[in-house]
């Protein structure tokens, strides 16, 4: 049985921001399969993986830093997937919502492009950029 886009985004979510599961995410590709980040700086653990076992080094990596600042607010957390004329191709317009301890929310917003082979990722491109951290309030 056949996934669809739907079944497949929403298993990589949850292997990937939700559980925060390198091996899981890794079981997702096919074996030459390639993750990358395009908008991130050089040097950033998910800038370009290629293969399972870079994927799930990457992701291991990249799990180990500070999570954006901020609790996901599910409830206003927003997704939206796009067919395309290939089939094998679909694309996640994401807004993620990250609720402050003090009430504020912050939206980072992304889109990640999925190119599937045999109902696994070959490739995802991941556009997104890291919210940069508040200042800190000046000392006064």
């Amino acid at each position: 049985m056949e996934l669809t886009h739907q079944q497949i985004f929403e298993r990589y979510l949850y292997a990937g921001a939700i559980t925060r599961d390198p091996d899981a995410i890794a079981a997702m590709f096919t074996e030459d399969g390639v993750l990358e980040a395009p908008l991130v700086a050089a040097g950033h653990p998910l800038r370009h993986l290629a293969g399972r076992d870079a994927i799930r080094a990457g992701t291991a990596a990249y799990h180990t830093r500070p999570a954006p600042p901020g609790t996901i607010d599910i409830e206003r957390t927003a997704y939206v997937l796009h067919d395309t004329a290939d089939p094998a191709v679909f694309i996640a317009e994401i807004d993620v919502v990250l609720a402050q301890a003090d009430g504020t929310r912050t939206t980072m917003s992304l889109v990640q492009i999925f190119r599937l082979r045999n109902g696994r990722i070959a490739v995802l491109r991941d556009y997104f950029s890291e919210p940069e951290p508040e200042p800190e309030p000046a000392a006064g």
